[in-house]
Formats: structure tokens, C-alpha cells, sequence
């Protein structure tokens, strides 16, 4: 039976934590040797898709990368149909959307697997290098704290869900109508991580101004990390946009594990296709 891979729930702990050991192997069998990977990106991507191009080559396979404009999901063709077309060419689909739902009627459809790679209602893949990153300095995670400072989006839907999966708590602290509130200062006291993101994210260029004065009180700088542990780490998905989201002291300061991070999407994403081609032997 074919795995999909949507939200960060669709795991148990002990899936999670087995994907995370398969993502820190020195060497990893070849199970998409001769075999294809169609990538769909309806959303521009740096990163999502270097780091799953060459997760997949990692195993043997040859992605396609594919722009929305050439598949036109429900203008050209159906979801549907689309699925049921590439399952025919490709072990696995992987896909970033503007629709969760998109990727639902793909999944659905599809006889291979299908890997969420973004969409409005979470990032699943990013938060499997979160975790994997903080697995890496921390060792345990069982009973850590990460504060998320910003934006309450996708990153910080599938971050809660991968924590609370590992037994870490996430506290949140948003400006008033951008999440759940609360001071940022409050949240990062004595956090072992603090986390953010853009205040602006794709789609959402209009809001910029406005959200930039929203945002204001919710920079991520020294003062701020001073609050945290004094053996805090910060992290962020990138892109970043320095002196808005995060000073630059701070993203290139020593408590930094974004490089690390933005290194771990592909150990993470060659973990994940392990598990789900069932390929870790």
C-alpha cells in the first residue's frame, strides 16, 4: 500500500523518528535507480527544489521538474488526470501548491506516492529538517522549547505538529490578527530555539506595508535571543529578509543553525523517500 506524505501528521512518532535516522545515514541504498520523480512547483522555489532535485538523483532516480504553467492543473487538465498520468512515468510525485487541496485530489488519485512540498496549509518537509536540526545539537528533544516568533503560516502549522510529535512544546507570539498574539518576549524566555519567518509571504505582496508596521515589535535580534537560553540556537527557513524578520547580527551570529538547516531539506527529503519507497534496506 502506497505511503503519501501531506502533513507531518500523517506519521506516528516512531515513523518520524525513523525518517530522521534515515536522513542522518553515511550511505543509503539506490531504490529510484532508473526510475522518475516528477516535481511540480506552482510556486517558485530555491531551495524545496535544489534540495529534492538532488535528494532524488541521491537515490539513483532522474526528477523532472515541472512549472505550473506546463501542467495547468485544472485548466489544462484535472488533478486527477494529471496524477493518474505521471503515476505512469514516475515512483513518486512531489508537488508545491497554492491549494492544499490540490494536493489532496492528487494523492487521491496517484498510484505512486505524493510528497506535499508546500502549500497554504502547511510545510511538512521543511519541518522534518527543523527537527532533524535540532535532533543534531541537542541530541534529545524530549521536553525542549522552540519559540516562533512572527507570522503564524504553514511553517508554523507543520513545526507544531512535528514537536509535538518529538515531545517538544512550541510557543507562538504573533502581532494581534496575524496568529494566536502574545508578546515575543514572553515566548523566547528560556527557549532552547527561537524560530521565524518572513512577515510577507508569497502572495501576500500587498500586505507588505501594513504587515511591516504590524510586525515591527517582532524583530528577532540580540536583545531578544538574549532572553533565550544561554545555549539557544536560531533558526529560519529562508528566504530571509534581514532587518525585517531577523537582524543580520543574529542570522550570521554564533547561536545561527539556518546554513545548517537549509542543508539538512535535502538529508531530510532523501529520508522521507526512503520511507516512503519502503527503500531503507
Amino acid at each position: 500500500m502506497k505511503r503519501d506524505f501531506l502533513e507531518v501528521t500523517d506519521l506516528s512518532t516512531e515513523e518520524l523518528t525513523a525518517i530522521l535516522d534515515l536522513a542522518e545515514r553515511p550511505s543509503w541504498p539506490r531504490p529510484l535507480e532508473n526510475k522518475g520523480a516528477a516535481l511540480l512547483f506552482e510556486k517558485p522555489s530555491a531551495r524545496t527544489r535544489n534540495s529534492t532535485e538532488v535528494a532524488v538523483i541521491q537515490l539513483g532516480g532522474h526528477p523532472v521538474t515541472l512549472r505550473g504553467e506546463e501542467v495547468g492543473i485544472d485548466t489544462r487538465e484535472t488533478a486527477e488526470d494529471l496524477a493518474r498520468t505521471l503515476s505512469c512515468y514516475h515512483a513518486v510525485i512531489a508537488a508545491r501548491v497554492f491549494d492544499h487541496g490540490r494536493l489532496q485530489r492528487l494523492a487521491a488519485a496517484a498510484s505512486v506516492p505524493v510528497v506535499n512540498l508546500l502549500s497554504d496549509g502547511s510545510h511538512p518537509c521543511q519541518a522534518l529538517a527543523d527537527v532533524l536540526t535540532l535532533r543534531q545539537h541537542f541530541d534529545s528533544l524530549d521536553g525542549r522549547v522552540v519559540a516562533y516568533v512572527g507570522d503564524y503560516n504553514n511553517v508554523t502549522r507543520s513545526l507544531e505538529q512535528a514537536a509535538a510529535l518529538l515531545g517538544m512544546e512550541v510557543r507562538v507570539a504573533t502581532p494581534e490578527g496575524y496568529g494566536p498574539g502574545g508578546a515575543a518576549a514572553d515566548a523566547v524566555k528560556d527557549a532552547d530555539a527561537v524560530y521565524t519567518d518572513v512577515w510577507t509571504s508569497m502572495g501576500q505582496e500587498a500586505e507588505a506595508a501594513a504587515r511591516r508596521q504590524a510586525f515591527a515589535d517582532y524583530t528577532v535580534d540580540e536583545d531578544l535571543m538574549a532572553l533565550a537560553s544561554p545555549d539557544a540556537v536560531f533558526l529560519h527557513c529562508l528566504p530571509a529578509h534581514r532587518g525585517e524578520e531577523v537582524t543580520t547580527a543574529v542570522l550570521e551570529g554564533p547561536q545561527s543553525l539556518v546554513w545548517r538547516q537549509a542543508e539538512n531539506r535535502m538529508h531530510a527529503m532523501r529520508g522521507l523517500l526512503l520511507f516512503l519507497l519502503d527503500g531503507a534496506t
